[in-house]
């Protein structure tokens, strides 16, 4: 199995994401890997680790999260893997509730999103999306 970190889904690959059926609330598992330290387009925040730099972007992901009915449900740093290998394990995993893709599209494209992301890019070196499906409460 071929593993690539990436920090934006391409165009087409974004759009076929959007484009799948709407098939209700889901869970997005986020495994993150952070860069040494934060590399601001700018050249600010140069003294931050990427670590520090996506928490300026998750203190404020959780409130947009919350605007549109969803939330931040576990996040916490790997600490070792069990089964399988991979070359570097992730820094970090975040599981994210969304309502719905139509509620995830809604904020990826907010102002309160444009206004946060250059933390996210900042910080991250890469990470891996998977989507996986709610359950039924």
């Amino acid at each position: 199995m071929k593993v690539v970190n990436a920090v934006q889904p391409g165009g087409e690959q974004a759009k076929a994401f959007f484009a799948g059926p709407e098939n209700g609330p889901f869970v997005m598992v986020n495994l993150l890997k952070f860069k040494p330290f934060a590399e601001y387009e700018d050249g600010s925040n140069s003294h931050l680790t990427g670590a520090e730099a996506y928490e300026l972007y998750t203190v404020e992901v959780r409130k947009l999260l919350a605007s549109i009915g969803g939330g931040s449900v576990y996040s916490g740093p790997v600490t070792g893997i069990l089964l399988g290998e991979v070359e570097e394990l992730w820094d970090k995993v975040a599981l994210a509730y969304y309502p719905s893709l139509e509620a995830m599209g809604e904020m990826m494209r907010s102002p309160g999103m444009q206004a946060i992301s250059h933390h996210r890019r900042a910080g991250l070196a890469g990470q891996l999306n998977i989507r996986i499906k709610a359950p039924v409460t």
